[in-house]
């Protein structure tokens, strides 16, 4: 062991920064004591370190450094001497066990974020830009901590699968729960480590076929116990309801470009659109009323047009071990992205997530109670999310209102503090409750005067009441000619004459948007029962009228 060398230099350095001595110091220290117990020599390690210490028992400033691998400690080089004297000594090695880590580096500028702060920003996938088509786009996930993936959960997602499968490839495993395979691959080594799986076979991409050994189908049938599920990896409820933040239908703003655009396919009264569009921006709620046959339902149908085309959804949702399915393919249309070619691609998302057109749900006489809870199924013990759930971020239709199972009152006094507040609360099954975001444009479709449905203080928390008129008789002669170009009947304005002279006039009977299109369809069956050539003819319109208005 070579001798200490004097401690002239450094103690110079010391004293015109005492801190910084301070700190060199007590890293020497352990250094040396660290070398000392490596060699077995302690009592030389403790006369080294009274001799070094200064006279009020301080640290030592000087240690020999480390030899290299293959090279005698006699052949050290002196430190002193080989290095210059305004230098700070090398920061030991981190990792090396008994090694204490350097202090952490103050912030060269305090007015600069910190590097954590930086990280705490959701990265953006690459090759996307927000838009107004698409707000939002998850990224994919880099780790399972991260992501607060809960492993126990994704375990069990993985154990019920590959029992159901028979035999699975490692990476068809990662597809399954919708994962990259660098982050299911630890977690399949850990359970063939455990003897849970075992290799039947490899593959030709360095991949592996597993099987479940016994004691790996002895957890999964107790995995099975507690429920089914062994789909896409469920997503974190804080995560779902900021992605609802996100994609919000509140903020946009549609302008009457965006309604005409909607609209395109519709004969909408300017009048009527000037009142339709500040119901629509609000992203609130509204009720249309007017008599049956005036397009409600199919101006409801189109209210999400006015928005932006597209959001992403979880296809479950982890709460606390109990899965809820969100994304439900008869009420969703699917329109994922498609993956780039290029240098930047755009597929780069989280798998767990859907990207859908913006969801319009309508339900009518069957809407139930039930259908606005929480359902869970008794036998997998997996839930699926009411209908104001599935409608998030677009447009929930009640048409005939009034007319449902549940009477009026009950589905009043569910929805009045939810209609205000914009969030609800839901009952799992486990009798956890929740709170998730209450974020559509809920329209009421009735045939009845609102006032004769509901209280003032229901009406009050729906800011917009259109009515939806009868057309004029402009309109309703530019609905047949509409009418005839999509049933291909040629267009003839004397038997249109003829009809409104002599079926609607005289017996003062009131205009209505969907006639002409009925009237046109009994005018195209009569003649092609009767093998005759498909025109508009007044016989023909009065053979329509008496089948159409018989008991009208």
């Amino acid at each position: 062991m070579p001798n200490t060398p004097a401690r002239g230099p450094i103690n110079q350095a010391s004293a015109s920064n005492p801190d910084k001595g301070d700190a060199v110091d007590s890293q020497l220290d352990a250094l040396i004591s660290r070398i000392q117990s490596l060699s077995g020599d302690t009592t030389a390690a403790d006369s080294s370190r009274q001799q070094a210490a200064g006279p009020g028992g301080g640290a030592p400033t000087t240690v020999p450094p480390r030899p290299a691998p293959g090279q005698p400690a006699s052949a050290t080089p002196n430190p002193v001497a080989q290095r210059n004297p305004a230098q700070a000594p090398a920061a030991p090695k981190p990792g090396v066990p008994g090694t204490p880590s350097p202090a952490p580096l103050p912030n060269p500028n305090p007015a600069a974020p910190e590097a954590t702060s930086l990280r705490q920003r959701p990265p953006v996938p690459a090759g996307y830009q927000p838009n107004r088509d698409e707000p939002w786009r998850p990224c994919e996930p880099v780790s399972l901590q991260e992501s607060r993936i809960s492993e126990t959960l994704l375990e069990a997602i993985i154990f019920r699968y590959v029992l159901n499968a028979g035999e699975a490839e490692g990476r068809r495993i990662a597809d399954q729960v919708q994962l990259p395979f660098r982050l299911i691959e630890p977690i399949l080594e850990r359970m063939k480590k455990d003897q849970q799986v075992g290799y039947k076979s490899s593959t030709a991409t360095n991949d592996y076929v597993y099987v479940l050994t016994e004691a790996g189908r002895a957890i999964a049938r107790n995995h099975l116990n507690d429920s089914t599920y062994y789909g896409s990896c469920p997503v974190r409820l804080p995560d779902y309801i900021s992605s609802i933040k996100s994609q919000s239908i509140e903020g946009q703003f549609p302008k009457r470009k965006d309604l005409l655009h909607a609209f395109s396919d519709l004969l909408i009264n300017p009048k009527m659109l000037e009142r339709l569009g500040p119901a629509i921006a609000s992203g609130r709620g509204m009720f249309l009323f007017g008599f049956p046959g005036n397009g409600k339902t199919s101006i409801a149908e189109r209210v999400t047009g006015a928005f932006g085309k597209y959001i992403w959804i979880p296809r479950s949702v982890d709460i606390d071990g109990d899965i809820l399915r969100v994304f439900d393919p008869m009420n969703h249309v699917v329109s994922m992205p498609q993956a780039s070619t290029g240098l930047l691609d755009s597929g780069s998302f989280d798998k767990r997530w859907v990207r859908i057109e913006r969801p319009t749900i309508i339900a009518g006489g069957e809407l139930t109670m039930e259908m606005l809870e929480v359902m869970n199924n008794t036998t997998s013990n997996i839930s699926e999310a009411p209908l104001q759930m599935k409608s998030n971020c677009g447009t929930l239709v009640i048409d005939d209102f009034g007319r449902q199972k549940m009477s009026v009152d009950q589905l009043l006094n569910r929805w009045i503090v939810p209609l205000e507040k914009r969030y609800d609360f839901l009952n799992m099954a486990s009798g956890k409750k929740i709170q998730v975001p209450f974020d559509q444009l809920v329209i009421f479709s009735t045939n009845l005067e609102p006032k004769d449905l509901v209280d003032d203080a229901f009406l009050r928390r729906i800011p917009y009441k259109i009515e939806v008129e009868n057309p004029p008789e402009e309109d309703f002669r530019k609905l047949f000619e509409i009418m005839c170009k999509v049933t291909k009947i040629p267009y003839n304005v004397e038997a249109i004459d003829y009809l409104i002279k002599t079926h609607y006039l005289p017996v003062d009977r009131p205009f209505r948007n969907c006639q002409p299109r009925d009237l046109l369809l009994q005018v195209r069956n009569f003649c092609l029962y009767n093998d005759l050539e498909v025109e508009l003819k007044k016989e023909y319109f009065d053979f329509a009228c008496d089948n159409y208005f018989s008991v009208m």
